[in-house]
């Protein structure tokens, strides 16, 4: 697209305002598309946040619960999904779980227990980055279970998210999928940073090496839940923007709230 298709009447008072002045200076080199495209996923972000406080009204005054879960590789945006999802809704009434490595309690345990120990009160909404499902993908491409404990959690994950919903609970499930080129470029981007540093675990460092373990065991979760099981929405996200909004909108879809309350 040539400066004469990208600076229309309209394009131009979007680049006038504050947002478009900010967005042009966001990144060097000044970029006018992506300026231009950045103010339109703000000016996006913002109505659909408004759709999520109504939400989140609704599971308030209906004493729902609901559980939004985020799955996909190291660096695939999970955790900068949740921040907006999250940033304009009421924090009493939800809870971000990021679970740690089990304890060695933990481990003796029922694999589910610690997160049941996390679901929903009544009106009340949890989003997981990263859930039950590490058993699925990271922990059998780690070897951080045994292959038989894999065997067991496919075999009664579907019976466990039945026995949830069936209970009154209101289960997303959401899947962010980057190309291998992409996460490349994001493990860069946070090493070199180091604001971003922290990010980076040594199951982040084996990635890459271990892409295709990583696809084999992804695709074998996602022809389990053919079983009788709740299927993920799988975002494409190597556009962060677009996959922030398109995760918004699976969310507002899935969950049958009342769009005449107000925020």
């Amino acid at each position: 697209m040539n400066k004469e298709e990208i600076l229309t009447p309209k394009n131009i008072k979007k680049l006038n305002s504050k947002k478009g002045m900010i967005a042009l200076l966001r990144k060097d080199p000044i970029n006018l598309e992506r300026a231009i495209r950045y103010v339109d996923y703000e000016k996006e972000l913002k109505k659909l946040q408004v759709e999520l406080i109504k939400l989140q009204t609704w599971v308030i005054n209906n004493n729902e619960k609901v559980v939004i879960i985020f799955e996909g590789r190291d660096a695939a945006g999970k955790g900068g999904a949740i921040r907006r999802l999250t940033e304009k809704m009421n924090p009493r009434h939800l809870r971000i779980v990021a679970l740690p490595k089990p304890t060695e309690e933990e481990k003796s345990q029922w694999y589910f227990q610690r997160y049941i120990n996390e679901l929903p009160k009544g009106g009340e909404i949890v989003f997981f980055d990263r859930s039950w499902y590490n058993r699925a993908v990271v922990e059998p491409v780690n070897g951080f279970c045994t292959e038989e404990e894999y065997k067991i959690f496919m075999k009664q994950v579907n019976d466990f998210e039945r026995m949830i919903t069936e209970s009154g609970t209101r289960l997303v499930k959401i899947y962010m999928s980057i190309s291998k080129r992409e996460q490349e470029k994001r493990f860069k981007d946070i090493k070199s940073n180091p604001l971003k540093q922290w990010k980076m675990t040594p199951v982040d460092e084996k990635a890459q090496e271990l892409w295709d373990d990583y696809t084999f065991y992804k695709k074998k979760m996602f022809e389990n839940t053919k079983k009788g099981g709740k299927r993920f929405k799988i975002i494409r996200a190597n556009r962060k923007t677009n996959a922030r909004l398109e995760v918004i909108k699976h969310i507002l879809k899935e969950i049958p709230y009342d769009k005449s309350l107000e925020a």
